[in-house]
This record gives structure tokens, C-alpha cells and sequence, in this order.
């Protein structure tokens, strides 16, 4: 049933498509809570989005060569479905929820986990691949903060060889200060993109200092000088 396309009539892998889709995604939310400790919950978002998502689970059905084993109706057979990402993916869920249900949840962990780890440093490296603006954007949002503005302060040199400087601010709310930061580049995005990046410097530093202050008052309070 789990290698049952719906072109090919009653009894396919939709049902089980959808139990294997949560359960894919619970597989890996664990495993990169247990193996990722220092990531933030946006960062644990973003690395289960790419190590799930449809090309890496079409990928995943390849190295099955799930493809060759899938049972599909004349239409979807003679366009090539067994080669199509949306189906092999759908199949590799509905794979997942049959072991599940025939063998239970550690022999699925069995199939699933050296794949997902094996694909880890790739997700890693897409998601540090992001650029300065998304990381700030998604770090203040993982912290509950104001999203930042940007501002055009200068410009500078000629025509061809043009320089800006742009100031990227976070307003003030009850709980944190307002902050600024500045950055130049060899264009507006990259600028904004310089100016991002010294935000999430200053904002991680400044969380470093905190958390070292209260640690400090901690241990003044249990070691009085």
C-alpha cells in the first residue's frame, strides 16, 4: 500500500502519507534537539525545514530506489512519475508510517535517522549560508524583539564606484533598549546586509554580558565577599 500511487485506484499511500509526514518530522525534530543543543528554537525550525523537505525526502526515496518498486497508474507511468520529487517523497512518508505500523517506532527510527544524519552537514550549511539580514530578522523574532529599520545615512565616491552607509535600528520596548548599528557596502542591500550583521554581533554580545553578570551576582550571593 505504501508504494500505491492514487493513479492507480483504491488502497494507495495517501492515508499513510499523512501519519508518515508527522512522523517524519517528530523523528527529526528530536534528533536535532538531542544533537543541536546550543540552537535556538528558529535555528532547530530552519535546519528541520531543510533536512525534510521534498527534494531531501525525494532524495531519500533514490537511495531506496523507491522509484523502481512503485505501483503506478498508465498516466503517471508513462510521464515518468516514478522520477517525479513530489511523488517519491510522498511515497518515502508513506514508507516511514508502514514500518511504523507494522514494526513500530524503532524500527522507523532505524531506516530514517542515519539518513537524516548523513544530510545534517548539508542543512547545516544552508542554514548558515543565510545572509545577515534573515539571521537578525529571525534571532529578534526567536527572542520576542521589534524587527529592525534601515536607514540610508550617506553616500559617498562617484557614479561607478559608489560607497553606502546605512544604520539599522531596533526600537525600544519595556524589556530591551533600542539599539543601532551601522554598515557600509558597495551597494544598498550590502550595506544593509553589513549593518544587519553588526546588530547580531552587538545583540549577542550584549546577551553574553548579561548572562555573565547574573551568573557573577549568583555566585556573590552564595560566596559574600
Amino acid at each position: 500500500m505504501a508504494l500505491t500511487h492514487r493513479s492507480a485506484g483504491k488502497g494507495n499511500y495517501e492515508r499513510m502519507e499523512f501519519l508518515g509526514d508527522s512522523l517524519v518530522n517528530m523523528v527529526c525534530a528530536e534528533l536535532l534537539f538531542k544533537t543541536q543543543a546550543s540552537a535556538t528554537e528558529g535555528e532547530l525550525t530552519r535546519l528541520r525545514s531543510n533536512l525534510v523537505d521534498e527534494a531531501s525526502l525525494a532524495a531519500f526515496a533514490r537511495d531506496l530506489k523507491l522509484g523502481e518498486f512503485l505501483i503506478l497508474g498508465s498516466g503517471e507511468l508513462k510521464s515518468g512519475g516514478h522520477r517525479r520529487d513530489s511523488i517519491l517523497a510522498d511515497t518515502f512518508e508513506a514508507l516511514c508510517a508502514a514500518i511504523y505500523l507494522d514494526h513500530g517506532l524503532a524500527a522507523m527510527r532505524v531506516l530514517l535517522e542515519p539518513m537524516l544524519l548523513g544530510a545534517l552537514p548539508v542543512a547545516l550549511e544552508k542554514a548558515q549560508s543565510k545572509d545577515g539580514k534573515t539571521q537578525l530578522q529571525e534571532w529578534l523574532q526567536d527572542k520576542g524583539r521589534i524587527l529592525p529599520t534601515y536607514t540610508l545615512l550617506e553616500t559617498f565616491g562617484l557614479e561607478h564606484n559608489r560607497e553606502f552607509l546605512v544604520q539599522c535600528d531596533i526600537g525600544a520596548t519595556d524589556k530591551f533598549q533600542a539599539m543601532e548599528s551601522t554598515g557600509r557596502g558597495s551597494s544598498l542591500r550590502r550595506a544593509e546586509q553589513a549593518a544587519a550583521a553588526a546588530m547580531l554581533q552587538a545583540l549577542k554580545q550584549n546577551m553574553s554580558l548579561k548572562m555573565a553578570g547574573r551568573k557573577n551576582s549568583i555566585l556573590l550571593k552564595k560566596y559574600p565577599c
